[in-house]
């Protein structure tokens, strides 16, 4: 049969070796995978719950084993902390390149993979009281929170602009219920491994880390950017513009500003309030309803994207973020600081919604302005645990 037959002249001009489709569009289309918005929000909120439990028990974790280590005068014990965030720096031009270039599921498996290993290297330094293997287990944990930082960015461009702080609001607020649910899972299972002081929760954190694994590998395949264009709208389909460098500016200083004022409280308080007597189940849930704090305030952001603009929000963010940051530092009763330390997470969630959305705003970013802004916060965190 002619290929001509029932298909017009344009198909009969169809020639051996070519092919052809039997449906013919009618008009060049940009193909979308399905984003996979039940997959991002489980495996972020599971990200988080190994957030949560790891950055409360790496400063304590570590004053325990640094049996008074000093350098040039300055104590060791916040360098597992440290660790944390210089692994989440040095993972982000990775992450975003292997997003780029093999997709969602292979890049964020890869990710939860190196935290399951560094929750387990955590919990066997603790066990046999080995301060540098704690420091490495730190930096594997905090380079899987690199690609878990990535979580965001794909839910953002998968998302049209109309939607988009919605979906990022619905997946920041995942992370509020890794947050409740995190002191409960943490004291059971601390009680199994007494009477080895943190062994549990690091082993939970590997745990939580194992979960986001497995809906890693349930996200439905796609590159970076969620999209993929046919043979035929490869011409004619607009691409997303990539914004100027010098739009990165403004959501990065917002961003450096606020990572750095939540991990010095979050370095800081939970110490503090040990001097002060509270006990470690005590500072344990008050780290735990700060990570709430950090994630809960922006499901109510996108409304407040549409009342004050994306930068209305994020300057709120770091303001408050600031503010309660110099107000825990400085307050030596324990109620306080405390009261301090949940403005400080609550801020921080304002500041990185509103970062975010301005970061999305004028196109797509490239992988570089992606790696680029994240690595920037996450530096930004590391000097904050040093101050």
């Amino acid at each position: 049969m002619s290929l001509g037959l029932g298909y017009g002249e344009e198909d009969a001009a169809a020639r051996a070796g070519r092919l052809g489709c039997a449906c013919p569009e009618e008009r060049a289309g940009v193909l979308r995978r399905p984003p996979g918005q039940w997959q991002l929000a489980g495996g972020f909120a599971l990200i988080v719950l190994a957030q949560a439990l790891t950055l409360g028990v790496l400063p304590l974790a570590g004053a325990m084993l640094d049996d008074g280590l000093l350098f040039h005068g300055l104590s060791m014990a916040g360098l597992p902390l440290a660790a944390f965030f210089l692994g989440a720096a040095c993972a982000s031009l990775p992450a975003s390149f292997l997003l780029d270039a093999f997709g969602r599921r292979a890049a964020f498996a890869l990710g939860a993979s190196l935290g399951v290993a560094g929750g387990l290297i955590a919990a066997y330094a603790v066990t046999m009281r080995l301060f540098p293997a704690l420091v490495v287990g730190g930096f594997w944990l905090g380079s899987a929170q690199g690609f878990g930082m990535f979580y965001r960015h794909a839910a953002a461009f998968g998302t049209g602009s109309a939607g988009r702080a919605g979906v990022i609001a619905r997946l920041l607020g995942a992370g509020a219920l890794a947050g409740i649910a995190g002191p409960a899972a943490a004291g059971a299972v601390e009680a199994l491994f007494t009477p080895f002081t943190f062994v549990g929760t690091l082993t939970l954190a590997a745990l939580a880390q194992l979960g986001a694994l497995s809906f890693a590998v349930t996200l439905p395949e796609a590159r970076f950017s969620h999209a993929e264009l046919t043979a035929d709208a490869e011409a004619t389909a607009p691409r997303p513009e990539t914004p100027p460098w010098r739009a990165l500016l403004a959501p990065t200083l917002v961003g450096i500003l606020a990572w750095s004022a939540m991990t010095s409280a979050m370095s800081s308080a939970p110490l503090a309030m040990a001097d002060c007597g509270i006990s470690l189940p005590v500072i344990s849930g008050l780290v735990a309803w700060h990570v709430v704090a950090m994630y809960a305030p922006a499901l109510l952001g996108g409304r407040l994207a549409l009342l004050l603009g994306n930068s209305g929000v994020a300057l709120c963010g770091v303001a408050l973020c600031l503010g309660a940051a110099l107000y825990a530092h400085v307050e030596t009763e324990a109620a306080r600081i405390g009261i301090g330390f949940l403005l400080v997470g609550a801020g921080w969630s304002l500041a990185t919604l509103g970062a975010t959305l301005m970061l999305h705003a004028r196109g797509a970013p490239s992988r570089f302005q992606l790696a680029a802004h994240d690595a920037a916060l996450l530096l930004a965190a590391l000097a904050g645990t040093l101050l």
